[in-house]
Parts: C-alpha cells; structure tokens; sequence
C-alpha cells in the first residue's frame, strides 16, 4: 500500500505528458531540418552530435548562434537557438530551454519573423502545458496556428506546417484525457496530411491514429500502425523509438498482456540510455516497470524502479531542482522585457507625440501671426494704394477741370473777340452801306465811279468776310464742327454756317449781314435746321447747339 500510495500522488500526473512533449519536439526539429534544408555546416554538426555526444551539440550550437549574431544573420541565430533549446529540453534542462525559447522569440519580433514566431510558440506552448498552465498553453498554440493560416494563405509557407499545430493539440489534449478533442484535431491533422501527402503516409500520424484505436479497444488495428510505424523509424529516426516501444507497451497493457508491455518498457528504456533522448520517458517507463514488478511480486525489483523514478522526478519536478525550479513560477521574461519595452517606447511616443504638439501647436500660432499680419498689411497696403489711387484721381479730376475752366474761359474770351470782331464788320458795311446811300442822293463835282470803287475794295464781299469769320471761329473751336457732322450727318455747309453763327448768339439781322442774305433767308434757314436737329418750337437753338 505504501509503494501504492507514493506511486499514485504526482507520478501519473505527469507521465503521460512528458513522452509527447519530446515526442512532439522531436518530430518537429526534425521536420524543420528536412524542410529547409539547412546549409549552416555548425547547426548539421551539432545535429550529427545531439544524440552521441550532447556536451558537443550544445558547444557548436553556441558557437553557431554568435557566428550569426555577429554576421547580423537573424534567421541563422534563431536557427541555432531553437535547436539549442530542442537539446536542453532531451535532457530534462526545461529552464534553459525555456530561455532559449525567449530569446529566440525576442529576435523573431525584432526582425518581424512570422514563420520563426510560429515554431517558437508551438515550443513555448509545450513548456506552459508541461507545467500545467493548459490556459497559456493553447494560447501559445493558437497563436502559431493563427500566424501559419495566414503565412499559408499568402504562399509563403507549404500546408506541412499547419499538420505540426494540429499535431501539438492531438499530444496536448491526449495526455489531458480530452480525447474527444484529440481524436477531432487528429482528424484535421489527416485532411491536411491528405492534401499533400497522397501516395505516402506520416507515421507520426499513424502512431497517434493507432494509440487512439486501442481507447476504442481496437487493439489489433492498434498494434498494427504502431508496429509499422515501428519498422519505419528503425531506419528514419531510431531515436524516435523511445515513444514507439512506449506506446506499443500501453496497448499490450490495455490487452491484459504484461509480459509484452514489461517487454517494450524495457525496449523503450534501453534505447532512451542508448541515444540518451527522450529522457523524460524514463519517468513513466519506470513507473510502468515499477507497476508491473509490484503485480509480480517482485519488490526488489518495483523498490528499485520506484527510487529511480522518484530520483527523476526529483530532477524534473522537484522545488530544490536546481535546473528547474525557477520554471514551477513561469517567470515570463519575454512578456516582462516586452512590457518594459512597451512602456518604453509609449513613454518616447508620448514624448514625441508631446514634443510633435508643442511644435505644430508653435507652427500654427507663427503660421496664424504670419497670415494674419499679410492680411492686415496686405489690408493697409490695398488702402494706401487705393487712397493713392483715390487723391491722384481727384487731382487729375481737378486738374482736368482747371484745364476744361481755363480752356472755356479762353474759348469764351476768344468767341468775344470773334463776335466783337464780325460785328465790327458788321458795323464797317453798314457803314458803307450809309455812304453809298448818300452818295445816291449827291451829284455835282464829285466823282462818284471813283468813290464806288474805293467803297467796294473797302468793303470786300460776304464771301470774304464770312470765310475771315469761319478761319477765326474754327482755330478756336476746333471739335465743334467735327461733333456736328458725327451726330447730324445730313447737315448742308448752309447749316453749319448757321450753328456756327447760333453758338455766339447772333441776331438773325446779324446773320443775314455776315452771310450776305436777307433775313427772311435766315429764319427760313433757321427752321429747316431746327428741324435737321430734330428740334421741338420751344426748344431754343442757341442752347442746344451750346450745350453739344
């Protein structure tokens, strides 16, 4: 009951969980090497290394890892850490793997490295599910899956990727005993399988298929993908044969056949010390072994097996561990250096976001001042321009009405000389006139031929006088005609004479005088130009012509 008692506290616990992690591990290391074909001489060394001689894997890994640092070789680096962390994990160092894992992911987000980030969350997922943090652990797995959907929807990665994320649930959920989830992610793991692995078959899946079939108690179907998947890793990953033997003893189990599952238990145990991986199978292995001596009665034995497994849980498990004991509190050193990182950068974008305000908000104020003093200038200079503008135009107007005022005074003052000038000739014919007329009434001694012809050179002509008139009235008026002709076309030579006569204001006996015609002749000219101008009989001519 003792040995019973002991056996049943933390032991089963955990025995199922630690082969499928390194399983899971085991396989997917294996699968990124096959994939990409790594050409890193250091990183195929300390591979060729990892089972024969660890110290030596973990050295080149190392080296390998500051080559690529110092060649700024990111990928490369991750590269090594992951497979550093891979070797730590074989061998029970949960913590350095854990912190490799860390690192590597803090240069997967530096350098914005999804497929890296992807591979690195299924690893840290397992290391929260091995210490039963489940929550954190599909958190980590979805992640992966989440970035490997979209990563495969792009092109960028083969649909081989996403079998690894389903394959992580199938492990985590199996050695929770949800097995209704780990047999629906094992059927997603096949339809992706499928899809790119038609004529061949993943015995990484047909291991799982057949572990699964004997929960059903379809043991023969068991045995037979387990012993298949037996053959193939024989020649493909010997190493692998640690979980296999495993597997295949927990059938014999559920078939009542101790002696066949004691068989491979210790098939399985020999080839863990012989390639000294999947150590953590020890764990269960000796707890098996431990089982099935007690149920033989064999006490030396199962005591034996009992102290070995309770050593190496001791190792893996125990709080004064001093490889693992920092791990049972999951210092999460990523999430902390990423928060602090976090803050950081907030706080110098706040700062920069503050010191970005304080110059827009001192760019807008110059900005407004600026606008506003072009306005104001541009205002004060439109209205000194426009008072400008305003003084010279009434200077220009007043100029121009003193030039006009001068120019009518002057036209004024010659007009009076002009019309002093034909009324003098006015007065020289009437005065002719009255000399003619009493020389009619005179005889005698006076010769009057002689006198009539000293009158007539004295006298001259209308013609004469009238052209002497219109030379004068011209060069004083000189539009005056022009501005006639423009509106009243049709005038006659006759009519300007008239209007010429009318802008002095001259009688119609003085015109007839000046023209040489009767004054009937004027007033009838008088009226068919006012007709001409289209004047009514109260219209006055002189003002109309005057006012032209």
């Amino acid at each position: 009951m003792k040995f019973n008692d002991i056996n049943n506290n933390h032991y089963l616990t955990n025995k199922y969980f630690l082969g499928f992690l390194l399983l899971f591990l085991g396989c997917t290391f294996k699968h990124y090497s096959q994939d990409k074909k790594v050409k890193d001489p250091l990183y195929n060394k300390a591979l060729s290394l990892k089972f024969s001689n660890q110290d030596s894997a973990i050295y080149y890994f190392k080296k390998g890892y500051n080559l690529r640092i110092a060649q700024k070789d990111t990928v490369g680096a991750i590269q090594q850490l992951m497979g550093l962390s891979d070797l730590y994990s074989h061998k029970l160092n949960y913590e350095k793997s854990y912190d490799g894992y860390w690192k590597a992911l803090l240069l997967a987000e530096k350098s914005n490295d999804s497929i890296s980030k992807s591979k690195i969350y299924i690893g840290l997922g397992w290391l929260y599910s091995f210490y039963k943090r489940d929550k954190k652990a599909i958190e980590y797995f979805n992640k992966s899956s989440a970035i490997r959907k979209g990563l495969h929807q792009l092109k960028k990665i083969h649909r081989s990727y996403l079998s690894q994320n389903y394959f992580a649930f199938v492990c985590h959920y199996r050695t929770n005993n949800n097995f209704s989830k780990a047999r629906l992610y094992l059927d997603s793991l096949k339809q992706v399988k499928d899809s790119y692995l038609k004529s061949s078959k993943s015995f990484y899946y047909e291991s799982e298929f057949g572990y699964l079939a004997s929960l059903d108690g379809n043991h023969k179907t068991a045995l037979k993908k387990l012993y298949r998947s037996k053959k193939y890793f024989e020649n493909s990953n010997p190493s692998y044969l640690v979980v296999i033997h495993t597997l295949i003893a927990k059938v014999f189990l559920r078939m009542n056949d101790d002696k066949n599952a004691e068989k491979h238990f210790r098939k399985s145990l020999k080839i863990s010390e012989t390639y000294n991986s999947h150590l953590n199978y020890k764990l269960d292995v000796y707890n098996q072994l431990y089982q099935l001596s007690l149920k033989t009665n064999r006490y030396k034995k199962a005591i034996d097996y009992l102290l070995k497994a309770k050593d190496l849980d001791h190792k893996i498990f125990g709080i004064n561990s001093l490889e693992n004991a920092p791990l049972f509190e999951i210092k999460d050193q990523y999430r902390i250096e990423k928060d602090k990182q976090t803050q950081l950068f907030n706080q110098q974008k706040i700062k920069e976001l503050e010191h970005e305000d304080k110059i827009w908000f001192l760019q807008s104020i110059l900005l407004s001042i600026t606008i506003i003093s072009l306005i104001l200038f541009g205002y004060f200079y439109f209205q000194k321009i426009r008072e400008k503008h305003k003084n010279e135009k009434n200077l220009l107007k007043e100029k121009q009405k003193l030039e006009l005022k001068k120019q009518k005074e002057i036209i004024e003052i010659k007009n009076k000389e002009l019309t002093e000038s034909a009324l003098r000739i006015i007065e020289k014919d009437e005065f002719i006139d009255s000399i003619n007329r009493k020389l009619k009434n005179e005889s005698g001694k006076i010769d009057v031929n002689i006198i009539k012809r000293i009158i007539r050179n004295i006298q001259g002509n209308s013609k004469s006088n009238w052209s002497e008139f219109e030379a004068r009235f011209t060069s004083i008026n000189q539009s005056f005609y022009e501005e006639l002709k423009t509106k009243f076309p049709n005038l006659r030579q006759s009519d300007l004479k008239l209007c010429a006569l009318a802008k002095l204001n001259f009688s119609s006996k003085d015109m007839s005088k000046l023209l040489g015609i009767s004054v009937e002749s004027v007033h009838t000219s008088r009226s068919r130009l006012r007709k001409k101008l289209g004047l009514n009989r109260n219209d006055n001519l002189e003002e109309f012509i005057n006012n032209l």
